[in-house]
């Protein structure tokens, strides 16, 4: 018997993984998060399946579920919004199910994040403007965020981020962003992204309070704000120039071979660093 976290992805039922739809239709019990994941996902589920809302359940109310599957000798799919690994509260499952000696697995799924990129047309990162991507949310009820990690410290870096459940909190996370970020910094806003009922913002962090509506933008609301997002910033990388030599690649530098071997393994070098990053 094993336990499958799967990542069901933003919302739209094709955007889960290949492995995730043939393990939804391969289990006899499948525990979703209701109020996150559409019922449109549940076609990948074969007849008689048995179907949890968690949404109502407690943490030990999911627990008997798996003790129960275990003792039936059925496999179980555990069907998460976005990606496990993020705001997924999947550890605290996986450490009962380690006490418990019930096996599990977890497929990765498409982070909302991701989808909110791509729903602006939009990459998170851009050579010489920014290189890193900061995932963070505000504080909540449920849990709360490290001082250090704040929104205000985070900002320091100037890096492209990304702010889950932004909605509610939109003047607060504003006011922590303008402590470093000029007003002119791109902002986006997605509201469940890929969903039917998605809607985008686009501004900047001068105007954003201004141009939207308090109470507009619910919970499932992600903010995207960096300059990477400026669609005007025509950064390149040098991976594809014509003049760029890597692992794949080895181009003539103005028309004659490169000086000697030492150079060719240096630009190879750099090529493999560029391939990673």
């Amino acid at each position: 018997m094993k336990v499958y976290f799967i990542g069901a992805g933003p919302g739209a039922a094709d955007l889960i993984t290949l492995r995730g739809a043939r393990l939804l239709g391969s289990v006899d019990m499948v525990l979703y998060a209701g109020s996150l994941v559409p019922v449109e996902m549940l076609q990948h589920c074969r007849p008689g399946t048995e179907l949890i809302d968690t949404a109502q359940l407690d943490l030990e109310q999911q627990q008997a579920c798996y003790v129960r599957a275990r003792d039936a000798g059925i496999d179980v799919v555990r069907l998460h919004s976005g990606d496990p690994a993020i705001y997924g509260a999947t550890a605290e499952q996986m450490r009962r199910l380690d006490a418990l000696g019930i096996a599990y697995e977890i497929v990765p799924g498409v982070s909302s994040f991701t989808a909110a990129a791509a729903a602006i047309g939009a990459e998170l990162t851009k050579p010489e403007v920014s290189q890193s991507v900061i995932l963070t949310r505000v504080s909540g009820r449920a849990s709360a965020v490290p001082e250090l990690e704040s929104i205000a410290r985070l900002a320091e870096h100037r890096a492209t981020m990304c702010i889950f459940l932004s909605g509610p909190h939109l003047k607060k996370i504003v006011t922590d962003l303008s402590l470093h970020y000029p007003p002119e910094t791109p902002v986006r806003l997605v509201y469940r992204a890929t969903w039917p009922e998605q809607r985008v913002y686009e501004g900047t962090l001068g105007t954003v309070l201004e141009e939207t509506k308090r109470g507009a933008w619910n919970l499932t609301t992600m903010m995207l704000v960096g300059a990477a997002l400026d669609r005007g910033v025509a950064a390149e990388s040098s991976l594809y120039s014509k003049d760029f030599t890597h692992l794949f690649r080895v181009v003539k530098k103005q028309g004659k071979a490169l000086e000697n071997e030492q150079e060719i393994e240096q630009e190879i070098e750099q090529g493999k660093e560029q391939e990673r990053a």
